[in-house]
Parts: C-alpha cells; structure tokens; sequence
C-alpha cells in the first residue's frame, strides 16, 4: 500500500482566507480533530480545535493562526510504514501527500491507514500469533522461519518493535498460519527462544500434550 491509494478524497482542504468558523463547521461534518490548510496548491499546516479556541477569535482568517505539521507530508510512491512514522514523528492523526512538485494532493488519516491494513492477508487469514523476546544481535527472521516451516507451517508477517523496558532487547510479533502453536513453540525454546505471549491459538487435546511433554523430555535426556 502507497500514499496514492490510501488518499482520502472526502477530506477536502482549506484556504488561508477562510475563517476558523468554517473550519470548525467543517471538522464536525468530516468528523476529524485536523484540517489541511493550502495556499496556491501547497500546504501551509494543519488547523485543529484547540488552536482555533486558543485564539478566541471565531471569525480569524487561517493566515493568521500558528499551524501545525507543516513538514508532515510524504511523496505519492510513499509506503505505509513511512506515512505512520511521519504521522508519529508529528504527533498527527493526519497527513497531507504531495506529487513530485511538492503540490498538495490529499490527506491520510491514520485510520485510514488501519482500515486498510485491516483488509490485508495477514490480518484476514487464520493463524495463531507469537510473541518473542530477544537480544537484537541474537535476531534472524531466516532462522525463526525455518524453524517455524520444520513445523509444517509458514510465517504470514512479522513486526519488530524496541522493547521500552530494556533498550538492548527486541519483541517480534509473529503471525503463523497454524492454530495449533504447540510444536512451533517447543522447537523455538528448544533452540533458546523465549516465547513471552501466545494468541488465537487452538487448545492441544491432553493425549497430544502427553505425547508432546515425552517428546520434549526424551530430547531433554
């Protein structure tokens, strides 16, 4: 997914000589806490409620307003992920696409964005998810992939993330398209993975739980 197909054409912009009545009226029909503000085709920043009652002037053309986010913007090719850390860095829920001659040509919300990587194979298709611990200089996707596919089953997405309580260390949110994790979590800890969260994953029956604990003491041996 890119910046092009996520624009959201309900969202239209306004001008530095409207008011901050009409902003107002506008971000209540369009529900959204920010409006892009453009002059001659080129964003100046972005006007929210709070600014506008800040100010307590109702009647302000929005040239005269401090705005905000006026370098939130990102290129039409954009990828998603770039949109989301640009929307972050910001602090925004909303940000404005340009076209190679840095021209306004639309916004994205960040819901927008979540709507849209909901609609994605691997949201949309079953599996079980993992959650995994680890060193970021002990990290190798190749290496967890392999282990997973040992298992008869692949790896759908995965997503890294710093863990906040220990900068040296990393969490890998894994997708995998088997419900039954039971065997794929065995094999990870047997190689020294620490698997800290399991989700949607079905129940092993206790005759397979038995086979599986025998299986995993007689390799302990």
């Amino acid at each position: 997914m890119i910046a092009e197909e996520l624009i959201n054409h309900m969202i239209p912009p306004l001008k530095v000589t409207d008011d901050a009545h009409k902003a107002i009226v506008w971000m209540e029909e369009f529900r959204c806490n920010y409006l892009p503000v453009v002059n001659e085709g080129e964003l100046v920043g972005f006007i929210s409620e709070e600014i506008i009652l800040e100010n307590n002037d109702i009647d302000k053309d929005l040239s005269g307003f401090e705005l905000v986010g006026k370098d939130c913007t990102v290129g039409m090719d954009s990828h998603f992920y770039d949109i989301l850390k640009t929307a972050a860095h910001h602090k925004l829920q909303m940000v404005c696409v340009v076209d190679e001659n840095k021209k306004y040509a639309g916004v994205i919300t960040v819901q927008d964005i979540m709507a849209s990587f909901a609609q994605t194979a691997a949201v949309q298709m079953p599996g079980g998810i993992l959650v995994l611990s680890m060193d970021l200089i002990d990290y190798s996707l190749a290496e967890i992939c392999r282990y997973v596919e040992e298992n008869n089953a692949k790896v759908i997405s995965s997503i890294m993330i710093e863990d906040p309580m220990d900068k040296g260390k990393i969490k890998i949110t894994l997708k995998i398209n088997q419900l039954d994790l039971a065997r794929i979590v065995a094999t990870l800890e047997r190689f020294g993975y620490r698997v800290i969260g399991r989700y949607q994953e079905t129940t092993t029956s206790s005759g397979e739980q038995e086979r599986l604990d025998m299986f995993l003491k007689y390799l302990d041996i």
